[in-house]
């Protein structure tokens, strides 16, 4: 379980900076619920509409396993259900309301997770 846990550990790092690097190089904000400035569609937001939450689910998966913690895989569980519902679900819709049809043409193609 160990090796996995730092597979998984090291993926998810490595997606928040890939992810990172693009908000970057749109000159759009990262932070959550901010008016975005472009639409990202490139890189890891070909496969994900929100590769950073889903890597943040990764890395509290791997913590869980690593640990050896089954109540762990819960809070893995429990924050997938806020991220889906609290925060990427109201940033789609501010991306409808910012971008309109480009916007709905990326959410209709890519997925929300993976």
């Amino acid at each position: 379980m160990e090796l996995l846990s730092r597979v998984i550990l090291a993926a998810a790092l490595a997606l928040i900076m890939w992810s990172a690097i693009w908000f970057w190089r749109k000159k759009t904000p990262i932070e959550p619920h901010h008016t975005p400035k472009a639409l990202i569609v490139e890189g890891p937001y070909r496969v994900s509409r929100n590769p950073i939450y889903l890597a943040l689910v990764m890395l509290t998966a791997a913590s869980a396993l690593g640990a050896g913690s089954v109540f762990g895989l819960f809070v893995t569980l429990a924050l997938w259900r806020v991220l889906d519902t609290r925060f990427a679900a109201i940033e789609e819709e501010l991306l409808k309301e910012t971008f309109g049809g480009e916007a709905e043409s990326y959410l209709a193609q890519t997925r929300r997770w993976i």
